[in-house]
């Protein structure tokens, strides 16, 4: 696959970021309470159509990450320590924008004990106890592939937990920091095992090939993953990973197509898709 380095974006991946009033409220209140959201660190493509629809991505335990992907823009570095009131603030600011559906994330916090998990669990906690009617999907680390972190998440009991792959298995250790693809399965495995909607995804662009894909599509569903988001890599800063390939629209409906014919619930396939967009489509 040729380098597209010193090409200009096509067409499809030019997007409008409005900010109407909705969006503005977002704004304030993340600012109001000392939130941060995946919208900002991550520069998510569909931050406009997200906040001005007045929704948005938490993204808890910090902003500094104890781990270097090569994909990520998250700061990484020693990180502060938890923020005691951060579950209460997440949960009013579901209530404040109205949302029927929330997403969290986080960084990870290898510096933690418990790699933060009782943490999530407060989180997830509050945001129901203060918003009953709200359903939840959380993207969570691989907690090192520690199970009894994981089945901490899980019995918190949101609707949906995501853990990305984020990549193929061929260019997972050249991507990812620190995480290993199959532990990152197994991850997926003792969600899929639970009551809980199992989703993973991963970035398209970094030099993997249709082979990769369809192998990677096949390795969720033999650990029983039911949702799947394929979307564009795009090269946050000259200091992440080139992008290897822009690949068209027409091809990631193909992708789509062929994971729902593998069994897949849902697959959310498209060059503007990110883990958490459209994710309310998924709880059902």
């Amino acid at each position: 696959m040729a380098c597209c380095n010193n090409r200009r974006k096509p067409e499809w991946l030019k997007i409008k970021l409005p900010m109407g009033q909705l969006s503005t409220e977002v704004a304030n209140i993340v600012r109001g309470y000392n939130l941060h959201t995946i919208c900002t660190s991550g520069m998510c493509p569909n931050q406009g159509e997200c906040w001005g629809a007045g929704t948005a991505t938490f993204m808890i335990a910090g902003n500094v990450c104890t781990r270097a992907c090569k994909f990520c823009n998250v700061t990484t570095g020693r990180p502060a320590p938890l923020d005691p009131l951060e579950p209460e603030h997440i949960a009013n600011s579901v209530k404040l924008l109205g949302l029927k559906h929330a997403v969290i994330t986080s960084v990870d916090r290898d510096d933690l004990d418990d790699l933060g998990a009782a943490h999530w669990v407060r989180v997830i906690e509050a945001v129901k106890r203060e918003n009953p009617s709200t359903t939840m999907e959380v993207l969570i680390p691989d907690f090192q592939g520690r199970r009894e972190l994981v089945q901490q998440v899980i019995d918190a009991r949101p609707e949906v937990i995501s853990h990305n792959l984020e990549t193929v298995r061929r260019l997972s250790d050249s991507v990812r920091s620190r995480a290993k693809y199959d532990i990152s399965l197994e991850v997926i495995r003792q969600v899929s095992e639970s009551e809980v909607i199992s989703k993973s995804g991963i970035m398209l662009g970094l030099g993997e090939t249709r082979e990769d894909i369809l192998q990677t599509m096949d390795d969720l569903r033999a650990v029983g993953c039911k949702v799947m988001t394929i979307g564009q890599y795009l090269q946050p800063t000259s200091e992440n990973l080139e992008v290897k390939e822009y690949v068209t629209p027409e091809t990631f409906e193909e992708y789509g197509r062929i994971g729902l014919e593998k069994g897949f619930r849902h697959v959310e396939s498209g060059p503007l898709v990110r883990s958490s967009y459209h994710a309310e489509k998924h709880v059902r």
